[in-house]
């Protein structure tokens, strides 16, 4: 084929153009990569992943989020301790735009960070709406800013109290059968807790986000009966946990709501133990009732020996059962053993309900009471159970007004880790260290030998 001037300017022309679309084309490319994100997490767990519940609190903070990272870097170690903020924020910022990032060394800088009350060489500052907490850059992971924005975004009404001074299961406690741990979470929540002994106390204050009573052990005085009531009446919130027992001189408040107690224990073979009684109640996942502290919760809660809840019917409260338990199950009343059968003539059949929630309208504002047929749940022995830790601070969510709040925690990202005992260890090293090297240097003498003898 002869390469004519019409043939070579064709050709010319046809390479200008594949540059031109070429270049086109990279342009395009650049421009899709800086306006649209796609990431892929391929770790376990999808560690770098937020989760859904994280993304429901930064929704729910209307306004920017403002960071302030004071953080000596390079560290001892020589690491960059500014780029490594500013990478685990990243998922943050991406879901919320308007989180302003700012990162300061203390050392450059020792008079702002003093104003700014840094008390540790690596310490972030978090500020929404004129209020502001501080962490620490090494407590850095999704649980802790979360529960740090989850603090930020609530109100100030906040102050949640337990009853005391009648053997009740306490928000400080340390015993198995308190409930030191679940108030330590609500602390992390942003709540401020108090004990309320009604002996001391004049009324029940007002102030109160809400009133916890947790399974009394001895009878209250009429007196301090009648502040609960009193409380109630007023348009006062509570959370009212009942086991299988007495009221312990509670009842002028269960007539207040309209409960109907029934005696008797929750019998559920679902979750049979090795001895003893059948009486760890189920609440599974896709089976609650609808109401918003329940709206979404996709886990298993477990209730030992719960008792069931019931209303009255009422004009003046709206009643609404959220949590049914032992479908097959039924409401043991008489003796509770390993070989308890169920009695038509007395027993209750399942489904079996245990919480329900009341609302009212007093005044200008919304009364809202929770009554769960179980205080075990959230005791320190069974609150690692399933979602009893979610469930029990939704309610609290829901009883203070906080619905925005409402959502499953975020967990701690499982740890990743190789365990290998010594033996497989000294394999591994004497593989590594002498076998491949040695092989290599056998490999190399024996190619060398071939070619040498080749010429």
């Amino acid at each position: 084929m002869e390469l004519t001037g019409k043939l070579r300017l064709k050709l010319r022309a046809q390479s200008g153009l594949f540059v031109v679309l070429l270049v086109a084309l990279v342009m395009l490319l650049a421009y899709l990569a800086r306006e649209y994100r796609k990431d892929w997490d391929v770790t376990r767990s999808t560690r770098n992943t937020l989760s859904p519940a994280t993304l429901e609190v930064l929704k729910q903070l209307e306004g920017p989020l403002k960071i302030t990272a004071y953080a000596v870097s390079p560290d001892a170690g020589g690491a960059n301790v500014h780029k490594r903020i500013e990478e685990r924020l990243q998922g943050y910022r991406r879901a919320k735009p308007d989180i302003l990032l700012a990162v300061v060394d203390p050392r450059e800088q020792p008079k702002r960070a003093e104003a700014a009350g840094i008390r540790t060489p690596n310490e972030m500052v978090i500020e929404y709406r004129k209020r502001t907490e501080h962490l620490a850059v090494e407590d850095f992971n999704e649980q802790t800013f979360a529960n740090v924005l989850t603090r930020l975004a609530r109100g100030t009404n906040s102050l949640v109290l337990w009853l005391d001074g009648h053997g009740e299961r306490k928000l400080n406690g340390v015993a198995n059968h308190d409930l030191g741990e679940f108030g330590h979470q609500l602390r992390q929540k942003g709540l401020r807790l108090n004990s309320l002994n009604l002996a001391l106390a004049q009324e029940v204050p007002v102030r109160a986000a809400l009133l916890i009573i947790a399974g009394p052990q001895v009878e209250l005085l009429p007196a301090e009966a009648d502040k609960i009531k009193r409380y109630v009446e007023n348009g006062g919130n509570l959370l009212w946990l009942i086991d299988p027992e007495p009221l312990r001189g509670l009842q002028p408040v269960a007539e207040a709501l309209g409960l109907v107690l029934t005696p008797g224990t929750v019998v559920d073979f679902v979750l049979k133990p090795p001895s003893g009684a059948p009486a760890f109640a189920i609440g599974a996942a896709g089976n609650y009732g609808r109401h918003p502290i329940t709206n979404g919760f996709g886990l298993n809660t477990l209730f030992p020996y719960a008792r069931q809840i019931s209303a009255a019917e009422s004009d003046e409260w709206r009643v609404t059962p959220f949590i049914d338990v032992a479908p097959r199950g039924w409401v043991e009343v008489g003796k509770l053993d390993e070989n308890v059968t169920f009695d038509k003539a007395r027993d209750v059949p399942g489904p079996v309900t245990v919480a329900q929630a009341f609302e009212r309208t007093v005044g200008d504002r919304q009364q809202r009471v929770v009554v769960v047929g179980n205080s075990q749940f959230l005791s320190n022995s069974f609150l690692g159970n399933g979602g009893n830790l979610d469930l029990g601070i939704n309610i609290v969510n829901w009883l203070s007004g906080a619905d925005n709040l409402i959502t499953v925690q975020p967990r701690p990202t499982a740890d990743s880790s190789l365990e290998i005992d010594q033996i497989t260890l000294y394999l591994i090293a004497f593989t590594f260290l002498m076998v491949l090297p040695l092989a290599f240097v056998i490999t190399g003498t024996v190619i060398w030998w071939r070619r040498r003898r080749a010429t």
